[in-house]
């Protein structure tokens, strides 16, 4: 029997791209684009309505931007999975996107060759980036930081689950690390986020790391 295709949401206000984009989803049976927006306002307004599995979200967009679109959305659709694709390699944007929700940041001149992968990429946990995005970030934690959870008032177990959240492990992985429950790992979860006042796993890493900004 045939499996159910993914949904996707475009935001993008580029007709060249957005059709492109639209095209190379065609060429796959795992994924259908349930809808397109050329602003974010539109978009905000629709999605909550029937959340769909992944939004491909252009930064630049005319009104609110597509990090303003993924830092409304993403606490009303904690299950869609949010891929940015831009022409931006600022590294500031890319943590502000990844701040705000955001699970990949994908540069608009790879998208054609990655567009599928990293669709699937992220439904899976994964964060694709670009190569040049991902150098940037590997740069940017090279600078001085503070020592993770000086001043954050974490239990020595919340400290290790937050560890290994850096170092990109999923909750069973944590859970099996640890030898605890996966029900453990959330309450541990529920419990740093609070401490950090944050509200989704990009913002709890970066503020750990100390580039999350003040609260």
């Amino acid at each position: 029997m045939k499996s159910k295709a993914h949904k996707v949401v475009i935001v993008e206000d580029d007709s060249m791209f957005r059709e492109s984009f639209m095209e190379t989803i065609a060429t796959t049976d795992s994924w259908t684009v349930s809808g397109c927006h050329v602003r974010a306002e539109s978009a905000i307004e629709a999605i909550p309505k029937s959340p769909p599995d992944a939004v491909i979200v252009d930064i630049q967009l005319p009104g609110l931007s597509g990090i303003d679109l993924v830092r409304k959305l993403k606490p009303l659709c904690p299950e869609t999975q949010f891929l940015m694709v831009t022409v931006f390699e600022d590294a500031d944007m890319v943590f502000e996107a990844l701040a705000a929700g955001a699970s990949g940041y994908v540069l608009k001149r790879d998208v054609h060759s990655r567009l599928l992968e990293s669709l699937d990429d992220v439904l899976s946990g994964g964060a694709p980036m670009s190569s040049a995005i991902a150098r940037k970030v590997v740069q940017h934690f090279r600078l001085p930081i503070q020592e993770p959870g000086e001043d954050f008032h974490l239990t020595q177990r919340e400290t290790e689950t937050l560890d290994l959240l850096v170092k990109g492990y999923f909750y069973k992985e944590i859970a099996s690390e640890l030898g605890i429950r996966i029900d453990t790992v959330a309450f541990h979860l529920g419990n740093i986020y609070r401490k950090l006042h944050v509200r989704t796993r990009s913002e709890a890493i970066l503020k750990y790391m100390g580039r999350g900004g003040e609260s």
